[in-house]
């Protein structure tokens, strides 16, 4: 991963009192869609096309526990072909 870990959960730890809330952001091609939802199956989920319907803005919030456990979605999502996180 091409993110310094340890920083980002500094980052995390001072902008959040873990347990709390916490969007992600990602941006993929609508095929991977499904692959991202399932990373967090209870999340709220909010769903944008493109203009060209070529990529799909997905919005998921749910509650997380900790700073580590955030780290740990962005992990997996990290595994989906050309995804995007914001």
């Amino acid at each position: 991963m091409s993110w310094d870990e340890k920083a980002f959960l500094e980052k995390l730890e001072g902008a959040h009192q873990f347990p709390d809330h916490y969007t992600f952001k990602f941006i993929v091609k609508p095929e991977h869609q499904a692959k991202v939802e399932a990373l967090l199956p209870q999340a709220d989920v909010k769903l944008k096309p493109s203009s060209g319907k070529k990529y799909v803005s997905i919005t998921l919030s749910q509650k997380m526990n900790s700073s580590q456990e955030v780290v740990e979605v962005y992990k997996q999502a990290h595994t989906i072909e050309g995804i995007i996180a914001l």
